[in-house]
């Protein structure tokens, strides 16, 4: 079986498409492409995919609704990580980008060394493991109100014993919070926590990412129990959280 991460690259722009996907291939990925939503459709539907590099501005249907229906999709399909590229300066695309279940942005212009970083970053925390590692990681389970986290199939059961979708980012806020209860992070140490890397000036992700797993998790999102906004802190996850 290869073993190859699969990604795949959707930029309506063939130039844009050909320089990242020889520059992924040339560092050990394997790649294909796609110029648009139906293409990128075509090949999910006959290859397993593990990362999506996926432009926003695309004429047509644009990359914001792209991930809104992939992240629609049931099965592993939805949970594919994405990783978006916006305009430079944009923040609005990007706040919203994630607010469609995108795990990290990428702002064009951009270094393909910064995108091969980001890529092996989201990777790494969708499979829990180093990129290239083999060895399955040991069982790994933390449970609260119910709830039943397995860290190493990367999973979240709800109490009516359900399955629930949540996408790489989402995850990992969920993980860092579930190791660390009971105690206020604040947004630059959620995001050391979930993501290995500190925050940018503004960073608005945790908030979004806080904000999608709330109206995954709460009774009553718009009056939130489990995690709660501290004012001038950051967030404190209150359950008591058991580990397996």
């Amino acid at each position: 079986m290869d073993k190859q991460p699969h990604l795949l690259v959707v930029d309506d722009d063939r130039e844009i498409r050909t320089l990242i996907s020889q520059f992924l291939t040339k560092h050990g990925y394997r790649v294909s492409s796609a110029r648009d939503g139906a293409e990128m459709m075509q090949v999910l539907e006959t290859s397993r995919i593990d990362l999506i590099v996926l432009d926003l501005m695309m004429p047509g249907e644009d990359g914001l609704a792209l991930c809104r229906r992939l992240r629609a999709q049931p099965g592993p399909a939805g949970a594919i990580p994405i990783i978006m590229l916006t305009a430079m300066g944009e923040e609005t695309d990007r706040i919203v980008g994630l607010e469609m279940g995108a795990d990290d942005y990428l702002a064009k212009p951009f270094n393909p060394r910064e995108l091969l970083a980001r890529a092996k970053a989201v990777l790494r925390r969708s499979t829990g493991l180093p990129v290239g590692a083999s060895a399955e990681p040991a069982s790994r389970g933390l449970t609260f109100e119910g709830w039943r986290l397995d860290v190493a199939k990367r999973e979240l059961w709800s109490p009516d014993d359900v399955l629930v979708q949540l996408s790489a980012g989402e995850f990992d806020l969920l993980v860092a919070f579930a190791e660390h209860p009971q105690r206020v992070l604040n947004r630059d140490q959620l995001l050391d926590l979930a993501r290995g890397r500190t925050a940018m000036p503004f960073d608005r992700s945790v908030d979004v990412q806080v904000s999608r797993l709330r109206r995954k998790i709460e009774p009553d999102p718009k009056e939130p129990t489990l995690i709660k906004t501290v004012r001038s802190g950051g967030y404190i996850f209150t359950p008591a959280v058991t580990k397996a």
